[in-house]
């Protein structure tokens, strides 16, 4: 509504309208603003309805008891269905008329004369025919002061000067005239003279005390007829856009075959290869082609010119009359394209609130957030990709360079999709909008990892053997020595091995089991001194020094394209060498822990 008003402001402020015609011109703008509305609306709703389920678990109570997210939904999905044909039968019939009235209102607000307020020290040229020049006035009493008018009813060469001392405008009872009084002043006149080759064009000065005349000015508002609103597209129902569409194909049609048998008739050269009989190719004339020389060389200059002037007469002429058919078949194009679009509009429209519902409904129940907070951002969001998408699609259908039912569909094509990917996700609990998820995925591809943060229980059931985990450290560390000797994890990998070895390193995993049972049973300890060192251990990702992907054929595919090859093959070299520093680490920690062990428990 703010858009629509501000792009016609300027032709609307100073107008006196009154309040009335205001409320009308509202009313009118914003029931053709109620199809693009509503299935922002909905999305909106249903953003905001199902985020509150959501935030208040009440869609996992439904979950629980085996009741689907379609189920759920089912009655609103009916809603939705509803509230789209709604929306096609208030585009069909409602809107059209409300077209009508706002552009006959719109163009009547327009051709309104503005408010009469002439301001102090510039020229006021709102009267039709006048310009008004006041240097100062009192606007208690509606005196002029200093006042210069120039009248060009006879045109801008004999204007009418007046120049007065003082002055007073005033607007008849029926607001159809202006009565304009004068005082102490003198009036110039040009007069015509009779011979039109004299340089001195004689003038008429008069002085006058006071002076009345009557200027013609309609500051009323009048209502236009708005029969010329019955060609526009939008003022149409989906019948009548079919049958005006038809009825333009065949008047086009018509026009096309007598501009064809015309240019046929004429004298144009045509390809040799033409196949069929109802395509029409002119090509260009080739001068080579004829012996000009034996025709104009052989002429007299006189005939020579008169050869040329006619040749380029005819070819103006021809040009003209092409342009003139180029002209009568484009706007013939453009009305039919303008219809088709509207024809469609009417549909994806409707079909828009039901995409809408698709996606605002699961949308709400994976983000889990009501309220007018997140649901308003992201619903903005969505309808902005939409109208970019539907605005791009209806301004190539409009112009010809799309397919009418490509650009008009392809928000439809874009949304649907979406909205169904949404549907399926959120009836599979999937988090696929889980900000968590895609930061440990971060994470996890950039190498970073979480420390352990162990603190002493209040409650432990079983004591850990420290006599068994004893010597289950030095397992642990006998294996962590001989896996950093036997690797050589700081030198760099053989390039060709590390993409076509695809077995798992075993060794790793169970070395990092062993490492996960000692911190458990540990983590029941009561010493703070065992808990801090337990705290040292780190977290191992046991698969990021080997290759990227559990896929065979993946990683061979990367190793041959060398660009990611080298990327991936210098991050598991850094991994390794990450790995021999976590290896030593655990040695050192151990380590601690065993003296702890031998010095306070045992």
């Amino acid at each position: 509504m703010m858009q629509f008003l501000w792009k016609y402001v300027d032709e609307l402020v100073g107008k006196g309208l009154e309040m009335n015609v205001m409320a009308e011109f509202f009313f009118y703008s914003a029931l053709t603003l109620v199809p693009a509305a509503l299935p922002l609306a909905i999305l909106l709703a249903s953003l905001i309805t199902f985020g509150n389920f959501g935030e208040r678990y009440e869609l996992l109570a439904i979950k629980a008891a085996g009741i689907s997210l379609l189920k759920v939904m089912r009655p609103l999905i009916i809603f939705a269905i509803l509230l789209s044909g709604t929306s096609f039968v208030f585009q069909n019939f409602v809107t059209p008329h409300a077209q009508v009235k706002l552009w006959t209102l719109l163009i009547s607000m327009k051709q309104k004369s503005p408010e009469l307020d002439i301001p102090e020290g510039v020229f006021y040229d709102e009267i039709e025919g006048y310009n008004l020049y006041v240097k100062k006035k009192n606007r208690d009493t509606g005196m002029l002061y200093k006042v210069m008018i120039y009248n060009f009813a006879d045109g801008f060469e004999n204007a009418h000067i007046i120049v007065a001392d003082s002055g007073k405008l005033e607007m008849t009872a029926d607001k159809k005239y202006l009565q304009l009084h004068l005082f102490s002043g003198e009036l110039f006149e040009n007069l015509k003279s009779q011979n039109s080759l004299s340089n001195n064009v004689p003038y008429r000065r008069e002085s006058f005390r006071e002076k009345h005349s009557i200027i013609e000015f309609d500051a009323g508002f009048n209502m236009i007829d708005g029969s010329f609103m019955n060609d526009e597209s939008a003022s149409k129902n989906l019948w009548k856009l079919q049958a005006s569409i038809d009825s333009m194909n065949t008047r086009g049609d018509s026009i096309g075959r007598i501009f064809y048998k015309e240019a046929k008739a004429g004298n144009y050269r045509l390809k040799e290869d033409l196949t069929k009989e109802d395509t029409l190719k002119i090509t260009k004339s080739n001068p080579n082609d004829y012996n000009v020389d034996s025709i104009l060389s052989n002429s007299g200059l006189t005939a020579k010119q008169k050869i040329i002037s006619t040749a380029l007469s005819r070819s103006a002429s021809i040009k003209n009359d092409w342009e003139f058919k180029s002209v009568t078949t484009s706007q013939s194009d453009k009305s039919i394209r303008k219809h088709e679009t509207e024809w469609h509009n009417k549909i994806t429209l409707s079909l828009a609130c039901l995409i809408f519902f698709f996606i605002g409904a699961p949308l709400g129940a994976i983000i889990r957030k009501g309220g007018l907070g997140m649901p308003v951002i992201i619903s903005v969001l969505i309808f902005i990709i939409y109208y970019i998408i539907n605005t791009t699609g209806y301004k190539m259908a409009r112009d010809g360079k799309w397919e009418i039912w490509i650009g008009m569909w392809m928000s439809s094509f874009v949304l649907a999709p979406l909205g169904g990917f949404f549907t399926y996700k959120s009836n599979n609990d999937s988090v696929v909008l889980n900000a968590d998820a895609y930061f440990n995925w971060f994470r996890l591809v950039a190498g970073i990892r979480s420390s352990r943060n162990l603190s002493k229980k209040d409650v432990v059931i079983e004591d850990p053997d420290y006599n068994e985990i004893d010597k289950e450290i030095d397992e642990l560390s006998t294996e962590c020595e001989s896996y950093i000797t036997s690797h050589k994890l700081a030198k760099a990998p053989n390039y060709y091995k590390l993409w076509i070895n695809n077995a798992r390193d075993e060794k790793m995993i169970i070395l990092d089991n062993s490492l996960e049972s000692i911190v458990e049973r540990l983590s029941n300890s009561d010493s703070k001194q065992i808990l801090n060192s337990l705290n040292n251990y780190p977290i191992i990702p046991v698969h990021a020094h080997t290759r990227p992907f559990s896929i065979h054929w993946l990683n061979i595919l990367f190793g041959v394209f060398v660009p990611l090859g080298i990327f991936f093959y210098c991050r598991i070299w850094i991994f390794r060498i990450r790995l021999e520093k976590d290896l030593k680490q655990i040695i050192k920690t151990n380590k601690e822990i065993q003296n702890v062990i031998k010095n306070s428990i045992i």
